[in-house]
């Protein structure tokens, strides 16, 4: 066999994830950013009862347990915002916007913290400063200056908080439109539409004690070393119980593989690690349907072999339409569920004598199952899944969506929703006197390409980075800059801010690790995890800049220019968090006593009726459904189309890139990757290092990235891979998950070709 050839920045990485080369990754992030001797103190305080909220991953805190409650990247995320760099005003007088539009993402985000209000001026092509009022003022007399409300978009990202999110929907409410895209139609908004069709409510289940009391997890599309990362200590406690651990995902991922805790004295000082996965399964990318009816098939069977595998009484008395999914399952064969989903018959079959010896089951998923354009048909068959032997509504059990930004939830739970409820509509209109507007209002890919055709002329940002994270960038960035009124709010530069419009405001805010002190002193904010539960995050840090407003008070004052006439007290709510909270209370279920109960430490959890086997569906069962076919498409790709994934590196969280290595994965110092099985280099008549071209198959355009470094990976034969954001270009703006709209970024067909006139390796990144 041939010695594969070296490439510039591919080397094998032998370490488990986590021990002792997490330890090193979070002394490097913490150098880069901050005072040696502040950031001890502060990584202490993370996702502490008396201090604040990661402004990572959602996954949950374990009561506080352990006095390390933060992992490696979340230790990045906090570095990286409680930095000491900054950008002022006089850094924006030596750039002009499009000197700054040349430089990488990771390049703007590294300049640091902003620091002052600014605003665009054409003429210099420059950020100037700003006063607040003045900015408010322009705001509030651009966004009347409309010839409807729905030409604005209120965009939210799943870092503002419970209280910023529900002045965000009051002021877009009253001032009278339901456009609320948010970072949830881009990740779990197939979640949020399936599971309420099965089970009757959009989040997740189980609870972190469910995972002390299981027998069997699988896992399915999601790599929590990475995206989650403090679950892998969750995982690691199952694992060394014995819990079966049975994982599905296109590729090998190492905290799926091998975890070393870095607060599990042993393993550390024995440079030891443990087995996470008992079975690893490379399911082809848009082969999880497939997959999911493969072993859903081989339970039937194992049901009418011996009996007693099936929960014929909960089956009867909780749910409908077990039949037709039967009657459905019978009907598919053996043959195509192994050409879609890359799996042996006898490897499903395998996974369903597992699940059927267990008694207790969970499945955690995440956007490996959502973006795809099945994906609201996938999660559903997840909850299928589970309703055929119970595992709904007792300990150990359950479904767990794998909800990404720390409170992407929460903003959902308070609001922020295209598609709110006549019930939510009508207590606002109760208790604040306004009629709210009824019809539904865009998401994320409905609001980008109405700024595209030019229907939508303003949008209000409360965080994110919506272009760089949006497919299609050729023409996301082109609709972004035709806008009369583009404004964000953020505490880092990032390239949607300098996609300017006609007028574009860019507005610094507090931290989730700094102090924010109103009229009546110092505030708290609140945040929903993964698992429901509501608790308090109060920031202990100076502000990087006096200039620097919260989010809340920023959404208070641009309401206040825009709605003169409103009765809603802006900046008494301002003054005092605890005022929001009791509306919050007034207008939302589930959050009675909200403000006694975020003062106790955990704070509490939303109402689950699933988990008391309660179902809130039209029936009021839950309901099985029925996937036609195995594939995500009906009509079948020509054998030369690959699909491709898109991914996050290691060094890496959402849109925000914190470096250029992906040390997992054997990646450093670059990202202009493809990540290619062995077989599928050799068919291509490719090798490890050669210079590629990709193509999108199914747009009407031509999509295309070119001069990208292939090297071989252990992925499903037929499945590629690439970075997030840069492989976007490959992604059409339509090409979404029509029930739920989210786009498909996971299962992309791609054609691959050698790159003209390029045969060798790359060159280094």
């Amino acid at each position: 066999m041939n010695k594969r050839r070296e490439v510039p920045g591919i080397r094998p990485y032998d370490g488990p994830a986590g021990g002792w080369g997490a330890l090193r990754a979070t002394a490097k992030a913490v150098h880069q950013q901050m005072e040696i001797v502040e950031a001890p103190v502060l990584l202490l305080r993370t996702n502490q009862p008396t201090g604040f909220d990661c402004p990572g991953c959602a996954w949950p805190d374990k009561e506080h347990r352990s006095t390390f409650q933060f992992c490696e990247n979340g230790a990045k995320a906090v570095t990286w915002e409680a930095t000491s760099k900054r950008v002022t005003p006089e850094f924006f007088a030596e750039h002009t916007v499009s000197s700054l539009l040349k430089l990488s993402d990771f390049e703007l985000e590294n300049f640091g913290r902003l620091t002052h209000p600014m605003a665009y001026d054409a003429a210099s092509d420059k950020f100037r400063p700003i006063e607040w009022e003045a900015a408010f003022e322009r705001i509030g007399e651009a966004l009347r200056g409309l010839d409807s409300p729905d030409q604005a978009e209120f965009y939210a990202s799943g870092r503002a908080s419970n209280e910023a999110a529900y002045l965000f929907q009051l002021f877009a409410r009253e001032f009278g439109t339901n456009n609320f895209p948010d970072c949830s139609n881009m990740c779990h908004e197939a979640t949020s539409t399936g599971l309420p069709q099965s089970i009757g409510i959009g989040k997740g289940t189980v609870s972190l004690d469910d995972f002390d009391h299981t027998d069997f997890i699988l896992s399915i599309g999601h790599n929590p070393g990475t995206n989650h990362p403090r679950m892998m200590g969750t995982l690691h406690e199952a694992a060394r119980r014995k819990v079966p651990i049975i994982v599905f995902n296109p590729m090998r991922e190492r905290a799926l593989e091998r975890f070393a805790d870095p607060q599990n004295l042993v393993e550390m000082a024995t440079y030891g690690s443990t087995d996470i996965a008992s079975t690893y399964y490379l399911v082809k990318a848009g082969g999880d349907a497939a997959a999911l009816k493969g072993i859903m098939k081989a339970l039937l069977a194992l049901e009418a072999e011996r009996g007693g595998v099936l929960d014929h009484a909960f089956i009867a008395e909780h749910t409908q339409g077990f039949d037709a999914l039967a009657a459905d399952l019978q009907a598919t064969g053996w043959a195509d569920i192994e050409k879609e989903s890359g799996l042996r018959r006898a490897e499903l079959e395998q996974v369903a004598e597992a699940y059927a010896r267990s008694t207790a089951a969970i499945v955690t998923y995440g956007m490996g199952i959502t973006q795809h354009n099945t994906g609201t048909a996938n999660v559903k068959l997840i909850a299928n899944l589970l309703l055929m032997r119970g595992n709904i509504g007792k300990p150990g059990a359950g479904i767990c969506p794998l909800r990404g930004h720390s409170n992407v939830q929460g903003n959902r739970t308070v609001g922020i929703s295209e598609k709110p409820t006549q019930a939510f509509l009508q207590r606002l209109e109760q208790v604040f006197g306004f009629t709210p507007p009824q019809a539904h209002g865009h998401d994320a890919v409905k609001a980008m390409e109405a700024m595209a055709d030019g229907s939508a002329k303003a949008l209000i940002c409360l965080g994110g980075n919506l272009a760089v994270a949006m497919p299609d960038p050729q023409r996301s960035f082109a609709a972004m800059k035709q806008l009369e009124l583009s404004v964000h709010l953020g505490t880092k530069l990032n390239r949607s801010h300098l996609l300017v419009g006609k007028q574009t405001f860019l507005f610094p805010v507090l931290g989730r690790t700094e102090l924010d002190v109103q009229a009546g002193g110092p505030q708290s904010i609140t945040v929903e995890d993964s698992m429901s539960m509501v608790h308090a995050s109060a920031g202990k840090l100076k502000p990087a800049s006096e200039h620097l407003r919260s989010e809340c008070a920023i959404v208070a004052g641009m309401a206040r220019a825009t709605l003169p006439g409103s009765r809603v007290d802006w900046l008494g709510l301002i003054a005092d968090y605890d005022r929001i909270r009791d509306l919050i209370e007034r207008t939302v279920a589930g959050f009675d006593d909200y403000n006694r109960r975020i003062r106790v430490p955990g704070g509490f959890r939303m109402p689950l009726p699933p988990t008391e086997r309660q179902w809130n569906t039209a029936t009021g069962k839950a309901m099985f459904s029925v996937f036609a076919g195995v594939r995500e498409r009906y009509e079948p790709w020509p054998d030369d189309v690959l699909r491709l994934v898109t991914i996050r590196s290691h060094d890496q969280y959402n849109t925000t890139i914190y470096g250029m290595d992906d040390r997992y994965r054997g990646v450093f110092g670059r990202r202009d990757v493809l990540f290619m099985n062995a077989e599928d280099l050799a068919a291509h008549g490719l090798e490890h290092g050669d210079l590629v071209d990709i193509e999108t198959v199914s747009s009407t355009r031509l999509l295309r990235m070119e001069n990208i470094t292939a090297i071989e990976y252990s992925i499903a034969r037929g499945t590629v891979a690439a970075y997030y954001p840069e492989a976007n270009v490959l992604v059409s703006l339509d090409y979404i998950d029509q029930e739920s709209g989210t786009p498909s970024y996971k299962s992309i067909p791609v054609r691959i070709r050698r790159a003209a006139g390029q045969g060798g390796v790359s060159e280094a990144a």
